[in-house]
């Protein structure tokens, strides 16, 4: 795993992390009720997820510079 691979699996956990936010605090229907301890967490869980699923390959790291796990 290179630097390369590092920051697109990166920016792609960050942002899939963000829609995951969006989309627990959207679910909840007054903003003062969101339990923030279940964002927190959904959005680690995604975060984690993102960055094991880039472990079978990114599109943005081609396969020909090396710089593919």
């Amino acid at each position: 795993m290179t630097k390369k691979w590092w920051q697109a699996a990166g920016v792609r956990a960050i942002k899939t992390g963000a829609q995951v936010a969006i989309g627990v605090i959207g679910a909840t229907t007054v903003f003062t009720e969101v339990d923030w301890r279940v964002v927190g967490g959904t959005v680690v869980l995604s975060i984690v997820t993102s960055l094991l699923t880039s472990l079978a390959g990114l599109p943005e790291v081609s396969k020909g510079d090396g710089a593919d796990v």
